[in-house]
């Protein structure tokens, strides 16, 4: 899961913990590697742009053996951790943590410490990053008007860094907007890369979600100078800011809630446990799992746009063994609108999705548009492992590579 999920409201403080697929983090557990203090990531400007680029490499310290070891700040080119300090209600301007990046067609490298967090990258201008009390960094959040960055073309990679490994992915969970390129090279010295487009595919991008009828349009956002595209917002972040209808996925709710009032959905998790398996029903109100001896294990209300798309209210997933993966199975099914023709889920058939005309189109129209097909579109991607995600255990480089807003 992206660590973007954590990241709900218009000014929320985010206590980053695990930037990358934190279903999967357990696996570097039995790594016997032991990474550098820090590791070179080297940023290539292939954008095209003349306008100058800024970097900030910002999360939360991993290194146990750090006086700095869980406190939020950020890293220099050198590597070197601050932690931030202050912070005040209301939040009050963060330190200039900016790193000059590379101009067009160079690259720079940085070196990067044992973080979970972001490394944000603009264009044209810096980014404006607040402290509130904690101190706590405000990250931006664009689907707020009054955000001082809402006008400023800019994007994020995540990543976690460990003495395990490192897990770095490209997200577009809560919007779409510059494009990039990630990356990490093992022992073996093969960088192995995920987050570029098909030929074409980001502009391919914008001209689908213009042309999808029912609102999709309205979350794209554009700079109030030249009316050049700035990003689109995640559906979440398009209900939010009613930008999208909040009925946009009632039809294929009911249809689910009606087919399941008579049908058995059953949710196997964990591919590798076929034997953990639930057993759902609509019964009254609410959708109910049971265990198979029968036993009632958690149920869930219908849920509305907002809990579908942001993975939460009604379809909270907590970090637990039982409702958490049910959750996070119910929440890829609708996003993906597999539910009403595979009673058996997780679907990880991605031939299989979006292919109902009620579905997720901002997500639909993000990995069709990927060359290997895998995105960060909503926060359980990764269900079936279709995130764009590389995990390294031996990690000796990464990389961020800015593409072309042509292609």
């Amino acid at each position: 899961m992206s660590f973007d999920y954590w990241k709900r409201q218009a000014a929320v403080v985010v206590v980053p913990v695990v930037a990358a697929g934190c279903a999967l983090f357990g696996s570097f557990a039995s790594a016997a590697v032991t990474v550098p203090e820090t590791i070179p990531l080297t940023l290539t400007n292939n954008s095209g742009s003349d306008e100058p680029v800024y970097i900030y490499n910002l999360g939360t310290m991993l290194d146990a053996a750090s006086p700095t070891n869980g406190k939020q700040g950020w890293a220099e080119a050198n590597g070197k951790f601050h932690p931030w300090i202050g912070g005040a209600n209301p939040p009050i301007s963060a330190p200039d943590a900016s790193i000059s990046g590379p101009a067009k067609g160079h690259s720079i490298t940085i070196e990067v410490p044992k973080l979970s967090g972001r490394i944000y990258f603009s264009y044209g201008k810096k980014l404006e990053f607040k402290l509130a009390p904690g101190p706590g960094l405000v990250q931006p959040a664009v689907q707020n008007p009054t955000d001082p960055n809402r006008d400023t073309l800019f994007n994020w990679t995540e990543y976690t860094l460990t003495n395990s490994g490192i897990f770095i992915n490209s997200t577009q969970v809560d919007m779409f907007s510059a494009p990039y390129e990630v990356g990490a090279t093992g022992r073996d010295g093969v960088m192995r890369t995920t987050g570029s487009f098909k030929p074409g595919g980001y502009q391919a991008f914008f001209r689908e979600l213009q042309a999808q009828p029912g609102g999709w349009a309205n979350l794209i956002q554009t700079s109030p100078g030249d009316s050049s595209i700035l990003r689109a917002l995640s559906p979440l972040y398009g209900i939010e800011t009613r930008a999208l209808p909040p009925a946009v996925l009632d039809d294929y709710v009911n249809r689910v809630w009606q087919k399941y009032s008579t049908d058995t959905l059953t949710v196997t998790p964990d591919k590798d446990r076929p034997d953990i398996r639930y057993l759902g029903r609509v019964s009254g109100e609410k959708m109910v799992f049971t265990d198979t001896l029968g036993t009632i294990v958690t149920s869930f209300e219908k849920p509305d746009a907002s809990s579908i798309f942001g993975c939460h209210q009604k379809l909270d997933a907590p970090n637990d063994s039982v409702r958490g993966p049910i959750s996070r199975t119910l929440c890829a099914g609708y996003h993906r609108a597999t539910l009403l023709t595979n009673s058996d889920q997780p679907d990880g058939d991605a031939s299989h999705f979006y292919q109902d005309n009620v579905t997720n189109h901002y997500d639909r129209i993000i990995h069709e548009q990927m060359a290997d097909g895998k995105a960060y579109a909503f926060a359980f991607d990764d269900v079936g492992n279709h995130e764009s995600l590389v995990s390294v255990t031996a990690p000796q480089s990464a990389q961020i590579v800015l593409e072309p807003f042509t292609v």
